[in-house]
């Protein structure tokens, strides 16, 4: 009786473990018109990034090609209707600062050929007038080497070869339309402008001198455009440009004019003898040469 007892309970037990944890069952084939199974998918793969491509090395600016140093006629006119003609003498390099130029009333624009002072500014070793580089070297201090300046000269109405009839009014007219119309050359930098000027032109230079117009020089000014030559230089003083006054103690009007202007950016020289005007350039005074020179670096900011 133990004995089959003993039998019953081995084979329940064996019967517990078979439905616990024996062999799986036999696994059942599928019909013959099952579809496959789908096929597992490989991972995705992040495509690798396109190598950057190496940028193009710059290629160097050309060099600059600069225009002849010959004069450029140019036609223009003051705002009255005027007909006037100037001469544009290009710098050797680009984006240059201009020095407008303006005659006394002896004579014409071609007094800057005859008294050197274009090829001086300009700096390119030519020759446009008379004056030869000896007869330069005694009037202007060397030019730095790669300074240059275009220069733009011009004839005020009834002199050389602009129209018109000349009075005061028309003169000051001509010297605003200079500055306007040097501002338009080609290959000069507008914001970078300043004026030489004689007699009638030392005043011109002054009372014409506006929006990019750095300064002005004057030799033998007298108040001849109707504009106070003390109230010219005032409104430039204010503005911080720079005006040096040239006169000769003989030279009363002149001289009076330099001695009553005023202000921290104005400086004056009085030379000995009678000098008015281009007459500095025959009988240059110690030191004439230098001035300009200085006045010309500051206002261009060269030392």
């Amino acid at each position: 009786m133990k004995k089959k007892f003993a039998f019953t309970t081995v084979l329940l037990f064996a019967f517990f473990l078979a439905s616990c944890g024996g062999s799986p069952p036999p696994t059942e084939a599928p019909p013959p018109d099952a579809p496959p199974p789908p096929a597992e998918e490989a991972p995705t793969v992040p495509p690798e990034e396109p190598t950057a491509e190496p940028e193009p090395t710059a290629l160097p600016e050309p060099d600059f090609d600069p225009q002849p140093p010959d004069g450029q006629r140019v036609e223009f006119e003051a705002s009255d209707g005027t007909a006037l003609v100037g001469y544009y003498y290009p710098a050797s390099i680009p984006n240059a600062p201009v020095v407008v130029l303006m005659h006394w009333a002896g004579g014409d624009q071609n007094d800057w050929i005859k008294n050197g002072m274009i090829d001086w500014l300009q700096n390119r070793g030519t020759t446009h007038g008379v004056n030869s580089p000896s007869r330069q070297s005694v009037i202007y201090p060397p030019m730095p080497e790669g300074a240059s300046f275009a220069v733009f000269t011009f004839d005020f109405r009834e002199f050389g070869e602009s129209g018109g009839s000349f009075n005061q009014a028309g003169g000051l007219l001509d010297a605003q339309a200079a500055y306007e119309k040097a501002k338009m050359l080609e290959g000069i930098d507008p914001t970078r402008m300043a004026g030489v000027g004689s007699s009638i032109g030392a005043d011109g230079v002054v009372d014409g001198c506006a929006e990019g117009c750095l300064g002005a020089l004057s030799l033998s000014p007298g108040s001849y455009l109707t504009v106070p030559y003390t109230d010219a230089v005032k409104t430039l003083d204010d503005a911080g440009k720079p005006v040096n006054c040239v006169a000769s103690e003989g030279d009363t009007t002149s001289a009076n004019t330099c001695k009553e202007a005023a202000g921290e950016n104005y400086q004056s020289f009085v030379y000995p003898g009678n000098e008015h005007g281009d007459e500095y350039y025959q009988n240059p005074p110690e030191g004439f040469g230098q001035m300009i020179f200085d006045w010309l670096a500051l206002v261009f900011e060269m030392l």
